[in-house]
């Protein structure tokens, strides 16, 4: 069992039909899974927008179908809404098995604070949003969390390979890949881009009036005739 309960009942109409269930407050739901047969559901709106703001796409959700005797283990697969209103419209759920392994993608959390941002020239870029995982069902991390404490100096960065999960879970996103990293603002780089080349044209004059100087000492002191 899981901390997530979804209670659902079969569902007879279908198609374009289901506009009257929505009326109603029901959010028609789709069963499917490897190797068993798909079921047409239904679910209360209110509880159900409940376990998508628990549980995501990534938490384990005990299905409790009426007229069975044992809740059935699923994902939540897809979630359907209208994109003017946001009224939910529809949700796939997918049913899995215990003892096998599967692949989802987590969202990564940041927690913490990173020295390096106590400087207004740096600023902190996000590259990477989920890593992508393997494991039994009841191992998924429902989010994994990278610390930025540790970053303290402008080009620092946190790694996929930096990031520790539990050794029952496989890492599938390639491990080069950067998560997040401290890098200049803009404006800060383009005026040190201006300040350097001040400086090459102060020196450059510099060096320009040094040998005017040389050249017009030696005139003078040439003997005349």
């Amino acid at each position: 069992m899981t901390d997530l309960t979804l209670k659902a009942a079969q569902r007879e109409l279908l198609g374009k039909k289901t506009r009257f269930l929505r009326r109603q407050g029901i959010t028609p739901t789709h069963l499917f899974g490897h190797g068993i047969k798909s079921m047409a559901l239904q679910c209360n709106t209110a509880e159900l927008k409940q376990i998508i703001t628990k549980g995501g796409t990534t938490r384990l959700i005990d299905i409790s179908v009426e007229t069975e005797s044992h809740p059935r283990s699923a994902f939540i697969r897809e979630i359907q809404k209208d994109e003017i209103s946001g009224q939910l419209l529809h949700v796939d759920f997918y049913q899995i098995k215990k003892t096998e392994k599967i692949t989802a993608n987590i969202p990564i959390i940041l927690t913490g604070e990173a020295p390096a941002l106590k400087s207004k020239d740096n600023m902190l870029e996000q590259v990477l949003s989920e890593i992508g995982v393997e494991c039994l069902p009841d191992k998924l991390p429902p989010q994994i969390e990278v610390n930025l404490n540790h970053l303290e100096e402008t080009g620092q960065s946190i790694h996929v390979r930096d990031v520790a999960l539990n050794k029952s879970i496989s890492i599938m996103t390639d491990p080069e890949q950067i998560i997040v990293k401290i890098s200049r603002i803009k404006a800060a780089v383009e005026k040190e881009e201006i300040g350097e080349e001040v400086l090459e044209e102060v020196d450059a004059e510099a060096v320009q009036t040094e040998i005017e100087t040389e050249v017009k000492t030696v005139s003078e002191e040439e003997p005349k005739g």
